[in-house]
């Protein structure tokens, strides 16, 4: 795999599944739940992201989203990555519940923050069950997302609610993508409605001409007394629409999911790249988890990169996913990205001219 090159306007190799966060520093509007903080999560994942709580508290919750571009441009093989906000729970009065919500990470942060580095893109998040979905959701089209995040087992949202059919048209003109975590949570404290994660529940966004990226290809979990996988398998051939990703796909937990995906060619064709940052950069991913299929010698080849993303993607490379795997988030998110990308270029080199 060669090494990016500097003149492309739309990114060679792109993760579209990056995550922000946030404790609320410096007026971010972020919020993380009293659970999440007493959580041995909450330092995993600053860790991860390379900031302590106190740097936060000092700089604000923006530092998480510089150090991923920091990070990022040392990267040999990843040239860009969509950082995602996460929406909040919506109660029944169509209000934000703050208090059901392990972590919010609004729009307007995400969409400030990625927007000031040019390996950066919006990744939105919208609870269809507020009063004023549809208008967000235009709004962050105007804001220049490239995709909608759903996590639906922590939002609590059923992708199959009819009541969203209205959200859903109006996500299909925009044409947003539709990136929804399938199979069962474990990287929050506690996953309220992991039925919600069910990948049939998916067919009627699908129906509707949305297209749908399968977060982590229903890795796990079960639903209807089958796996997620074995739900979501024929889906793929019946909707040209549906895309999975790759990402945490070298967890430990489902270190037999990618050659499982890889294996059936049809789905290879539908697979996108994507990391799941910040988890790809703790202890739950390694090489050494597949020492026995690469080697010892491998294994501790691999272990030695430093950058997260550069380790991911020899990693994935070596465990057999192709070049075109690697490449094909770039181009589904195509035309959007290359025009933000020709609007990035333009305000840099003015910038650049300004300080000259």
């Amino acid at each position: 795999m060669k090494e990016k090159s500097s003149n492309s306007i739309v990114p060679e190799i792109i993760d579209i599944h990056c995550h922000a966060a946030g404790a609320g520093a410096c007026g971010s509007g972020c919020h993380l739940s009293p659970a999440m903080r007493k959580s041995w999560k909450y330092g995993l994942y600053l860790s991860a992201f390379g900031v302590t709580h106190a740097e936060l508290e000092e700089h604000g919750d923006a530092l998480i989203v510089r150090r991923l571009s920091e990070k990022l441009a040392c990267s040999l093989h990843v040239d860009a990555a969509v950082v995602l906000a996460l929406d909040c729970v919506i109660g029944d009065d169509a209000a934000p519940d703050l208090s059901q919500s392990e972590l919010y990470v609004p729009n307007e942060f995400v969409a400030r923050e990625a927007g000031k580095y040019a390996n950066l893109y919006f990744g939105a998040s919208i609870n269809p069950y507020r009063k004023d979905a549809i208008e967000r959701l235009d709004r962050a089209a105007e804001d220049k997302a490239v995709l909608l995040k759903w996590l639906p087992s922590i939002q609590q949202i059923d992708p199959a609610d009819r009541r969203l059919i209205p959200f859903y048209v109006r996500l299909r003109e925009t044409g947003l993508p539709l990136l929804t975590h399938t199979g069962n949570e474990h990287s929050f404290t506690a996953a309220a409605r992991n039925e919600l994660a069910d990948p049939a529940r998916l067919r009627l966004p699908l129906d509707l001409g949305v297209t749908v990226i399968a977060a982590h290809a229903a890795a796990n979990g079960r639903n209807g007394g089958q796996s997620n996988f074995e739900r979501i398998l024929p889906m793929f051939a019946e909707y040209p629409n549906l895309y999975a990703d790759v990402s945490s796909l070298t967890q430990i937990n489902k270190t037999g999911h990618l050659r499982r995906l890889l294996r059936h060619e049809g789905i290879r064709k539908k697979l996108l790249y994507g990391t799941d940052m910040p988890i790809l950069n703790t202890s739950a991913v390694s090489p050494f988890y597949f020492a026995f299929s690469l080697g010892i010698r491998e294994a501790f080849s691999l272990r030695r990169l430093e950058n997260p993303w550069d380790q991911d993607v020899r990693l994935k490379q070596a465990l057999g996913v192709p070049r075109s795997i690697f490449e094909r988030s770039g181009r589904v998110l195509a035309e959007r990205m290359r025009n933000l990308k020709n609007v990035k270029n333009s305000v840099r080199m003015q910038e650049e001219g300004a300080d000259d």
